[in-house]
This record gives C-alpha cells, sequence and structure tokens, in this order.
C-alpha cells in the first residue's frame, strides 16, 4: 500500500515509518499539515496515518478536507487526546479508526491491516496471476511448490507490478509508485531493483515474467503471453 503518515514528533514519525515500511508499505513520512495538504492534491494513497496535532494544518482539518474532496482511502487518527467526545469529533471528521498515544507498534499495525482491508484496491491477502501468488502479510512469493522471501522494496515493486498486470509501467511512474516522496534514488537505482527481483524469482522459475520494454519501461507478464 502507499501510504501518507503525518506527525511532527519525529521520536513517533520514525519509528512508525520503519515498521510500516518492514511491512512492505511505501510511505510518505511529513511533519506538518500543509506539506499534506500538497501530497494530497498531488497523489493517491491507499491508507492515511494523521496526528490530531500538527503544525499550521491539524489532522482533524485534514481529514475533514480530504473526505469533502470525495477521496475514499482509510483514515487512522493517531492522537493523545483521550476524551469520548474528542474520540467523537475524530471519528466524525471522517477517520475510520482512532489509536490514543503512546502508540503501542503491535497494536498500530494490527489497525493498518485492518483498515486495509477496507481499502478499494483490497483483493485478499494475496495477489494472485494464474499460478503466480504474492502473499502480503509475509512479503513471499510462491508458485509451483516454491516460495521465496522478498526484501522490503523488492516486495514494493512486485506488489506494484501485481497491481497492474501486463500492463507497460513507465520507469516515472514506477519511481512514483516505490520510492518515498523526498527521496532521490540514484540514476541506476531501478536497474539493480529490477535485477534484483529477477534473481529472487529465479526461485520460483519467474525470473522472465519481468519484462524490460526498451525506451519505456517494464512489464509483468506470464511466458504464454509473450509468444502471444
Amino acid at each position: 500500500m502507499r501510504v501518507l503518515l503525518v506527525e511532527d514528533d519525529p521520536k513517533q514519525l520514525m519509528p512508525l515509518q520503519m515498521a510500516l515500511s518492514q511491512a512492505g508499505h511505501s510511505v510518505d513520512g511529513v511533519k506538518d499539515g500543509e506539506t499534506a495538504q500538497w501530497l494530497l492534491s498531488e497523489k493517491e494513497y491507499d491508507l492515511l496515518v494523521l496526528d490530531w496535532m500538527l503544525p499550521r494544518v491539524s489532522g482533524v482539518t485534514l481529514c475533514r478536507q480530504y473526505r469533502a474532496a470525495g477521496k475514499t482511502a482509510p483514515v487512522l487518527m493517531i492522537t493523545a487526546r483521550d476524551t469520548t467526545p474528542e474520540k467523537v469529533t475524530g471519528l466524525d471528521a471522517g477517520a475510520d479508526d482512532y489509536l490514543v498515544k503512546p502508540i503501542d507498534l503491535v497494536e498500530f499495525m494490527a489497525r493498518v491491516r485492518a483498515l486495509r482491508r477496507r481499502s478499494p484496491l483490497w483483493q485478499g491477502d494475496t495477489l494472485s496471476l494464474e499460478d503466480f501468488h504474492l502473499h502480503l502479510d509475509t512479503l513471499t512469493v510462491e508458485r509451483q511448490g516454491a516460495t521465496v522471501s522478498l526484501s522490503s522494496r523488492e516486495f514494493q515493486l512486485l506488489e506494484y507490478f501485481m497491481r497492474h498486470p501486463r500492463q507497460v509501467l513507465t520507469r516515472n511512474q514506477i519511481e512514483q509508485a516505490v520510492w518515498e516522496w523526498g527521496t532521490e534514488p540514484e540514476s541506476n537505482a531501478m536497474t539493480v531493483l529490477v535485477r534484483k527481483l529477477r534473481q529472487r524469482l529465479q526461485t520460483v522459475g519467474a525470473a522472465d515474467w519481468v519484462e524490460s520494454i526498451y525506451g519505456m519501461g517494464y512489464r509483468l507478464t506470464p511466458p504464454e503471453k509473450h509468444k502471444s
């Protein structure tokens, strides 16, 4: 999933961002509401995690604006405010769930998994293309009885391919989907990442499923489709 995480406290932001990334999510982590407003106007997300108390634009205001724009991705509100009226305010602003600080990372990730199931992109815990299966909870690929584990970045790339099977994806599209906002991948980073993914997929006999499309980008296609 593509996640927007907005938290102004670096001591809170970093562990949350790390936990989400290790679970295979692409995370844009920002510290203020204005930057979050801009990102929400430019990019689509599968999940929003919003701190209530943010500089300049609060998490509640962000949530209201997001819902007013007709956006439907799940929203998790995190805050130190724990009274019932405050929880009601957060939920009435459009949040789907509400988590009170201090945050337990195990509970946080359980809430994220639960909200993932409400996403319009939800297709189950496994994405499948013919006999090729990508397990979202374990970051593993299974095919014909063989299994291979992926790194977080390899998983993010393959998940993006699996959500757009047989489509030619440009390098810019892939960069936008896989790399976090504000990062500048090195010029050969994508080439290296694709090579590593193909090496992993050799274990399940699917290295040639990731095609290079000259001058354009890459495409995930089962072998029999290559011949048609």
